[in-house]
């Protein structure tokens, strides 16, 4: 589930991906996925990708929240949860570093550099 979401936002040239493993500190679920792009249009873009391919793979998205706004946008695959940010609001709300007792999950081999 998690290396979809991270290829599907690759796809769309999602900036800084990174995925924190919150499992043992979380009750929300087992990773974060973490991304950021420069423009509303990108953050849209990326989301339907990961949405698109979780309904591929026949993964149950519960729930996107915040695609009014297009600044953070939530996907809820259950055990993975995507945020989406646009670059601005990532650097304003950090997640990184509030999460930042979450091991990081190696994932570069799912990017394409």
């Amino acid at each position: 589930m998690l290396e979809i979401a991270v290829k599907a936002a690759d796809s769309k040239r999602a900036e800084d991906i990174m995925a924190l493993e919150v499992k043992e500190i979380s009750l929300l679920a087992d990773y974060f996925l973490i991304c950021s792009a420069n423009s509303d249009r990108q953050v849209s873009a990326i989301v339907d990708a990961v949405v698109e391919e979780a309904h591929k793979a026949k993964i149950k998205v519960n729930r996107v929240e915040g695609k009014e706004g297009g600044k953070w946008i939530l996907i809820d695959l259950g055990d993975v949860i995507v945020h989406v940010f646009s670059t601005t609001e990532r650097a304003f709300y950090n997640l990184e570093k509030l999460w930042s007792d979450a091991p990081l999950v190696a994932i570069s081999e799912w990017i394409d550099e």
